[in-house]
């Protein structure tokens, strides 16, 4: 059975089931009519019984031959071919038959003996076996004996044979027609099925952007089903999507560290070759070549403590935070001197957000460490890719329910492309904006805004082509005034 199909077993179930109705009602039908039958044959022998019990005077001859013109149709009439007459000593007294009932097929004299003479109906055989008769028996009212009435209930059995012939006939006709119809109707209503199955056929191959077709209501049981298997489809291929982008991200991750790390420990390897194979034959060059292993493995050491801050904030960015509350303005001002020593040719503003105004206070509950390394590598940014004297505004105050700490530019900007990835791991947009010597590796972006997120807060950019750039950290408000 198991290896059957859904549709062979649906028919098979649904074909017993048809069956099985057919047999009870066709069962059903029959044992009424055999009842019914049975009943008004009873009634025709009890109404000639009682009629004859009460007749007076002597039984009529054993042999009545004579006149079956006339007794054949009374007997008939009363639908009880068969008289017999019993005295007290139970011998036949005398008897009538149809002269078109065979004298072999009567029932036997012993059995008539044996119907009980209080109406009570039985069944009898014929003396030749040939069919059955139906009898029954009153104590005649004027003389001492009994009057026994029988019918042949060959006609009753022919109808109950033909109607259960017919019904086993139609029956049959009937389920090989239903079951050729529901085979169809199956397959019809098992199509949408069909098309799941090629649908999930189609998935398993690779392509996770097909969906289940709503062949359905979204009220009914496949309506469920296919809305179903779409969310968990849309589900699967968020998630392979998503796993691909992240190994996507980590290889390139891997890539980036590895050339990241290349490049200085070269530097120290290059220099401690040139040292071992004496190649340093002057105090000079050997105190320059540890000036750049020191700078070089100083480089190493950032770029290793920057990339062990982004895996702390990515696996837990709350724990790394000492927060307090402090206010925006404090960094600020610092920024703007840091700016200034760095560039002194450098115009540098401080006003409120946007740019109007003064500044104004922006209270925050922060770690106030994590947040000057974020103010330091955003005036780091503004500093190194764009060109000495470039003005910039520091802008600090509330905007929108948010604290905000703004540092805009007047330098090159950069492109929508360049703008979209410019908080990713190791991203420089080196062909737009211009990259001094001793820049950083391209974290930190990724780790401001990762420090950003940390608080609850992000850090925005605004840029343009040949409009400047301007990052703005904006921080939840401080619930203290």
């Amino acid at each position: 059975m198991r290896r059957l199909s859904l549709r062979a077993r649906l028919l098979l179930l649904t074909a017993g089931l048809l069956l099985t109705g057919l047999t009870l009602i066709g069962t059903l039908v029959s044992d009424q009519l055999e009842r019914f039958q049975l009943e008004r044959l009873d009634s025709q022998l009890h109404s000639m019984t009682e009629l004859i019990s009460l007749a007076a005077g002597p039984p009529p001859a054993a042999s009545p031959t004579v006149r079956p013109d006339l007794v054949d149709p009374a007997l008939e009439l009363f639908g009880t071919p068969y008289v017999v007459y019993l005295d007290a000593g139970g011998a036949v007294a005398g008897g009538l038959h149809s002269s078109r009932v065979d004298g072999a097929a009567l029932p036997p004299l012993d059995a008539l003996r044996t119907v009980p003479a209080d109406g009570t109906a039985v069944d009898l055989d014929a003396a030749d076996g040939s069919q059955r008769w139906r009898a029954v028996a009153r104590p005649a009212v004027r003389w001492g004996g009994r009057v026994v009435t029988a019918a042949p209930l060959a006609e009753a059995d022919a109808t109950i044979a033909q109607l259960r012939t017919s019904s086993v006939v139609t029956g049959a006709a009937l389920l090989v027609v239903l079951t050729a119809a529901g085979w169809f109707a199956l397959g019809r209503g098992l199509r949408p099925l069909r098309r799941i199955e090629h649908t999930a056929a189609a998935i398993a191959g690779g392509d996770l952007t097909r969906r289940v077709p709503v062949l359905a209501g979204p009220g009914t049981e496949l309506g469920h089903l296919a809305a179903s298997l779409n969310t968990m489809l849309g589900q699967l291929e968020g998630a392979f999507a998503g796993r691909a982008a992240s190994e996507a991200r980590m290889r390139a991750f891997v890539s980036d560290v590895s050339h990241e790390l290349r490049t200085p420990l070269f530097g120290i390897k290059g220099s401690a070759e040139l040292y071992r194979m004496g190649a340093l034959t002057r105090p000079s060059d050997v105190d320059e070549t540890m000036r750049r292993i020191d700078r070089e493995a100083t480089r190493l050491t950032a770029l290793t403590e920057d990339l062990l801050l982004l895996a702390q904030l990515d696996e837990a960015p709350e724990e790394q935070l000492d927060r307090a509350p402090m206010d925006l303005r404090t960094l600020a001002v610092d920024a703007r001197h840091d700016l200034r020593a760095l560039d002194p040719a450098r115009v540098v503003s401080l006003t409120g957000p946007g740019g109007s105004g003064p500044p104004g206070p922006a209270p925050v509950d922060a770690d106030e460490a994590r947040l000057r390394q974020v103010v330091t590598n955003l005036v780091g940014n503004a500093a190194a890719h764009t060109p000495p004297g470039t003005p910039v505004r520091i802008g600090v105050g509330t905007a929108d329910g948010r604290a905000v700490l703004e540092v805009a530019d007047e330098g090159p900007g950069m492109t929508s492309g360049q703008a979209s990835r410019a908080f990713n791991r190791f991203y420089r947009a080196d062909r737009s904006r211009t990259r001094r010597a001793g820049a950083d590796a391209g974290l930190g972006l990724a780790i401001a805004r990762s420090l950003a997120r940390a608080h609850g807060g992000d850090v925005e950019l605004e840029t343009a082509v040949g409009a400047g750039a301007c990052f703005r950290l904006a921080l939840p408000l401080s619930d203290q005034d």
